[in-house]
């Protein structure tokens, strides 16, 4: 199992919809769009952020295919880091070592991560690559239609 990342491009939109679409990751991922299954914003919206220079979007290659992304963004001025991973290779080791890879070349410092208190995996994942938990957040959760906590960690090397 060869796991790399590059840059990524229009093209890899298509799996990244269909990722973020799927009820169970829409679920984990909490605090996402209103309406996740409106493909065409979804789509819109994306090859925008291609083109945004305080983005960094890499897609995650399994074998050669695309899988999933990392991104870093810009929110309220801090940067932060967020994925996403087709189902299937949950729980694999992908997105650890894909976060990874994307840290030794995204250097922007500190680097912040959201993510929903229930969220195991993605709280692990974020643990594992340095972050440390700084805080907590209430927040309207579109996925689950409520406030929920999400748990702000940070990485500052």
């Amino acid at each position: 199992m060869k796991i790399s990342i590059r840059k990524s491009v229009k093209s890899d939109l298509e799996l990244f919809y269909q990722n973020q679409a799927d009820e169970e990751a829409n679920f984990m991922a909490a605090f996402t769009s209103k309406n996740p299954l409106d493909k065409d914003a979804y789509i819109n919206k994306w090859t925008k952020l291609l083109t945004v220079d305080s983005v960094h979007m890499q897609s995650i290659l399994l074998d050669g295919a695309v899988v999933g992304c990392v991104v870093k963004f810009v929110m309220g001025g801090d940067s932060d880091i967020t994925y996403a991973l087709n189902k299937k290779h949950w729980g694999k080791g992908v997105t650890s070592k894909a976060v990874k890879l994307f840290l030794d070349i995204e250097l922007t410092r500190p680097l912040f991560g959201r993510v929903a208190n229930d969220n195991h995996g993605s709280r692990k994942i974020l643990e594992k690559s340095g972050f440390l938990k700084v805080g907590t957040n209430t927040g309207f959760a579109n996925a689950r239609g409520k406030e929920i906590e999400e748990y702000i960690y940070r990485l500052d090397n």
